[in-house]
């Protein structure tokens, strides 16, 4: 939870004749002593920061706030984009909000993070929604689902297409709002031990997948296992599973799986464009000033935008690490597994919309969105990459 405050009486604002004094005496760059007199409030004044007889100066505390995740310490992409937030929060907010942030497994396991945050036992979780598919079927298309959204559809549908709004009402129902605030663009399909030659290969194949993407699997005569990023590789070397989706190249590279699974597969269908969340506990964000909430947006949106560029580039590099370094085969899911997997995502997402009235209205904003998307998609971007493919 965050800690209890202690606040100044609503300052004085500055006019555009008056400039903030704190505002001013950072831009002098006046040393220490101009210090001070900032750290005393704008009503302040040197002599009375100094001296003992003067009126006491009530000073404004850091609210201290505890950010949970999903990931494994320090992971590119992912466990950084978690401290990233809380670090650009605490300096844009100059030091009012100030965030501790826990990798998977230092303060809760990396599945419980959702419940902390809505019990009030964190402030704020930075995961992936569709670990929480256990508490609704809708929360999957807030991250990814399969032949779902790419990144820019994600960010088309949540924040103009009326996605956000019923987000608020699905993480409401829990204690919690949240913002999509980082993305992995389109994944790769996975990891495995041996070839995938056709559906057959299917069969009592055990893979480590999450979401609506484990339905798929399922339906393909699989069998699918939710198990955060930091196990995965034991899970592999020991034999418990026989393939793994994790994230992409950059991320994959730096769990080491292809150590223990010498195919990568694509197309990544089951999360062509996966939203990851900054959750917040309603309280807590109800607490903060509409300045902080608006710093809190502003950030989230910032490393969101970040994170697409990042992945985009440091996936291209590190996929030339692992087939040039690493002798890792690059393989292609045969058409008839694309096809079953095509139809049986259809029906999983549908599904999704049985489960009530909210779930419903998600599940038919999502797809006409995407829907409305597509069409304008595959005429530029799709044809466009068509046609720079075929002058190679």
């Amino acid at each position: 939870m965050a800690d209890k405050t202690i606040t100044n009486p609503e300052p004085v604002k500055p006019t555009d004749e008056t400039p903030s004094r704190r505002r001013l005496i950072k831009g002098l760059g006046l040393g220490a002593a101009a210090a001070t007199l900032a750290a005393c409030g704008d009503k302040g004044s040197a002599a009375d920061c100094g001296d003992p007889s003067a009126p006491a100066v009530q000073r404004k505390r850091a609210k201290r706030l505890t950010m949970v995740t999903t990931w494994p310490k320090g992971l590119p992409g992912l466990g950084t984009a978690a401290e990233y937030i809380g670090r650009r929060i605490g300096e844009l907010t100059e030091g009012e909000l100030e965030v501790k942030v826990y990798a998977a497994g230092e303060f809760s396991p990396a599945l419980q993070a959702f419940d902390d945050v809505a019990t009030g036992a964190a402030d704020m979780y930075h995961g992936a929604e569709y670990y929480w598919q256990n508490k609704s079927p809708a929360f999957p298309f807030y991250c990814a689902v399969p032949f779902g959204m790419t990144a820019a559809e994600m960010m088309g549908w949540i924040d103009f297409g009326g996605g956000q709004a019923l987000w608020e009402e699905l993480s409401g129902q829990f204690g919690v709002i949240s913002f999509q605030c980082t993305n992995t663009s389109c994944q790769t399909g996975g990891w495995f031990r041996r070839e995938i030659n056709s559906l057959d290969d299917f069969q009592g194949l055990k893979m480590r997948i999450p979401g609506l993407g484990g339905e798929v699997i399922r339906g393909l005569g699989g069998a699918s296992e939710v198990i955060p990023g930091g196990e995965i590789y034991q899970a592999l070397q020991s034999g418990t599973i026989d393939a793994t989706e994790w994230v992409g190249p950059w991320n994959d590279l730096a769990l080491g799986f292809y150590q223990e699974a010498p195919y990568y597969y694509g197309p990544g269908f089951q999360e062509p464009g996966a939203a990851l969340a900054l959750g917040i506990n309603r309280k807590v964000w109800d607490e903060f000033t509409p300045i902080q909430q608006e710093i809190i947006k502003s950030v989230c949106s910032e490393t969101n935008h970040r994170s697409i560029g990042e992945f985009t580039y440091q996936n291209a590099r590190a996929l030339k690490t692992l087939t040039e370094e690493h002798g890792v085969q690059l393989r292609t899911y045969p058409d008839d597994v694309l096809a079953k997997a095509r139809e049986i995502s259809a029906d999983v997402r549908a599904q999704a919309a049985s489960a009530g009235d909210l779930e419903k209205r998600i599940y038919e904003s999502f797809e006409n969105a995407m829907k409305s998307m597509e069409v304008a998609g595959a005429f530029s971007e799709g044809a466009y990459y068509a046609a720079r493919k075929a002058g190679l």
